[in-house]
């Protein structure tokens, strides 16, 4: 498997393996909590660096180590922090912003969640296209318990993706959830053992970074477009998202290539 080199972007690690972004948090020291530069060092690696490079066709986040993908907020950091309701709104905004823009991202992307995912964590794995999880990691939304509420879109995401009832237990119980029962509940698609969770999830993404990008970014497009509408609006969009490939090299390219028995060639227009 081939990797260019691994960029320290001061949070996290960026890195190209085969046509997929790897995106690695990187403080393990702090369970890769969210603090320091990570927000604005996340926003470099999708909308800088994966997004303007032509040979990615997928992204893969991670956490560093066994231990978190991610943590959620570093309390430590904000145990001393006095802000405003006003200041929070404003800034909870910008947050709000970061995670759609993710989960928006034209490429798709897959959470490898090799530890635990809370708040925060759990939130931006939420915005992930797809999530595989290690068999020893384990879900939640704590932020009651510090008498606080998932400000980052967990109280929106999480209902959509494993319905309103189970989603206010977690959020109520402010307990974590295993990994077998974040399978059962919908909330990640595949359970694997850890020494498999890389492996996969690359496998998974190099798979889908093989289709064509623009049929593969149009239907992200429909899916998430239509989970926020009603059925024949969703149809609609269905439509649009259709008629902008129907005509493209690429629908060219796989329809001749099934004729011929070989190998497609796709350039993403």
């Amino acid at each position: 498997m081939t990797s260019d080199n691994i960029q320290d972007l001061g949070t996290l690690l960026y890195e190209v393996r085969d046509r997929v972004a790897v995106i690695t948090l990187n403080r393990p020291e702090r369970m890769n909590t969210l603090g320091s530069t990570m927000k604005p060092d996340l926003a470099r690696a999708f909308f800088e660096l994966a997004r303007n490079d032509e040979r990615v066709r997928a992204v893969l986040i991670t956490g560093q180590g066994d231990k978190a993908f991610c943590a959620g907020a570093d309390i430590k950091e904000r145990a001393n922090e006095v802000v405003s309701g006003t200041d929070h709104f404003v800034r909870q905004k910008a947050t709000h912003e970061l995670l759609r823009n993710i989960e928006e991202f034209e490429k798709p992307v897959i959470a490898a969640i090799n530890g635990v995912a809370l708040g925060g964590g759990l939130e931006i794995a939420m915005c992930c296209d797809i999530r595989i999880a290690a068999a020893h990691a384990r879900f939640g939304l704590p932020e009651i318990k510090l008498g606080v509420i998932p400000a980052a879109g967990g109280t929106q995401r999480l209902p959509r993706l494993i319905g309103e009832a189970r989603a206010k237990e977690m959020m109520f119980m402010a307990d974590l959830i295993d990994a077998q029962t974040a399978e059962r509940y919908g909330l990640v698609s595949r359970v694997v053992e850890a020494a498999d969770l890389m492996p996969t999830a690359l496998a998974w993404a190099q798979h889908i970074a093989r289709h064509p990008p623009l049929a593969v970014m149009f239907a992200k497009r429909a899916i998430n477009r239509g989970l926020q509408t009603d059925l024949d609006s969703g149809l609609e969009y269905e439509r649009y998202a259709s008629a902008m490939v129907v005509d493209s090299e690429d629908r060219i390219e796989g329809m001749r290539a099934f004729v011929e028995k070989r190998e497609p060639q796709f350039k993403g227009r």
